[in-house]
């Protein structure tokens, strides 16, 4: 039997987990005494997939990252330490909001969204408390908006039973520019991209960050799950966007991991997109959770259904191998020769067999899945071209 009972450490002493700032802090969360195989393994998981450099480039704050993967390492289960800083955050947020400090709040309610992010993604399928806490993640990014002197709109636009959500991020002071629809992949959602968002913006792009069925708002409250034929939410999106006065019809797609597939596809399906950037997708969708089949409990949460072969179908439904040929808006494809997730040949067929005539592939030789550790380079090239493909001069 596990030994559920905890050591009273001063964990303190193991890494900064105090922050002398904190107008009312909570007690430190406690090492267990011992951790049963299976929980020790799941840490391990959670260390690999969330790097230092994936919740850097995504918009963690440092000290945050530090403490969540000491925290993790020494045993203390991941969805509590990451609340225990979500918390933390918040109360600062809170503080400095009460003194004035608007620059500060809106920093610590960002950080606070990033950290109730991390925590819900630990937990695969949409039990109660996975959606309490993304609710808890939308309410902290809607503070800091509140903050911003970017316009950041909650967006939405009715699709079958239920509705698609994002946020509608547009440069300051513009009356309508180009758009840029970023989405992620199989976890993390849209939020993660926030940062990636931001550099669009400072260039005079509007961006839409986009949960699509199977992911994120719209799956959790909205109960629209991934199909084969997700890109008819694509052209729904569109549709909106091309009735929307605040962006101009110049739109271009941007879709991260699982996310390149799902943008490939959906530039492949509606020629209105202007431009489209793959980052660190794959033709062949089915590679990870196949080489690693624990994730496609991942796969089953965003089509609704516990039943493996219906998520192999449906991801092999999304193949792109025998459609690339009908690939013709302006590419962009970014990958890294070491990636662990989506290798580069499975990923090279996207560039190789398009028909765009413009059409460019970035390869890092060591960068991280999605670039994470080269983001500053990754998200400033990435914006760079859009500017170029929708008629904009930053």
């Amino acid at each position: 039997m596990q030994d559920q009972r905890h050591i009273g450490l001063d964990v303190g002493k193991r890494g900064s987990w105090s922050t002398p700032c904190d107008p009312s802090a909570e007690p430190l969360p406690k090492i267990p005494v011992l951790l049963s195989p299976e929980e020790r393994a799941a840490l391990d998981a959670l260390l690999r997939a969330m790097p230092q450099s994936r919740l850097l480039s995504s918009g963690m704050a440092y000290a945050d990252v530090e403490t969540l993967r000491s925290m993790a390492t020494v045993g203390v289960d991941w969805v509590e330490a990451a609340c225990w800083l979500a918390e933390r955050n918040l109360r600062l947020a809170g503080a400095a909001k009460q003194k004035g400090h608007r620059t500060t709040a809106l920093r610590y309610f960002r950080w606070a969204s990033a950290c109730f992010r991390v925590a819900q993604a630990a937990i695969a399928f949409d039990t109660d408390l996975k959606k309490e806490l993304y609710g808890r993640l939308i309410a902290a990014f809607s503070e800091a908006a509140a903050l911003d002197d970017c316009p950041t709109d909650h967006w939405t636009v009715d699709f079958d039973e239920g509705k698609l959500c994002g946020w509608l991020i547009r440069p300051p002071l513009s009356e309508s520019s180009p758009v840029v629809i970023v989405l992620g992949g199989f976890d993390g959602w849209r939020e993660e991209h926030h940062p990636a968002a931001l550099a669009l913006v400072e260039r005079g792009i509007a961006a839409l960050l986009i949960d699509v069925p199977g992911q994120g708002e719209t799956r959790l409250f909205h109960h629209l799950y991934l199909t084969s034929d997700v890109h008819r939410a694509f052209s729904r999106i569109v549709d909106a966007l091309l009735e929307d006065p605040r962006v101009s019809g110049r739109i271009g797609i941007l879709g991260n991991s699982f996310g390149g597939c799902l943008v490939a596809n959906a530039a492949i399906a509606d020629q209105r997109l202007a431009a489209c950037c793959v980052n660190c997708g794959a033709s062949r969708p089915l590679e990870f959770p196949e080489r690693y089949p624990r994730f496609f409990s991942k796969v089953e949460a965003m089509i609704g259904s516990s039943c493996n072969d219906q998520a192999r179908a449906v991801l092999n439904a999304l193949d792109l191998t025998a459609s690339l040929g009908s690939l013709r808006t302006p590419l962009l494809q970014l990958h890294s020769e070491i990636d662990t997730v989506f290798s580069l040949d499975n990923a090279r067929l996207i560039h190789d067999q398009a028909a765009s005539d413009d059409k460019t592939l970035l390869v890092w030789k060591d960068g991280d899945h999605c670039i994470y550790n080269h983001a500053d380079e990754r998200n400033t090239a990435v914006a760079d071209w859009f500017c170029e493909r929708l008629g904009l001069r930053d």
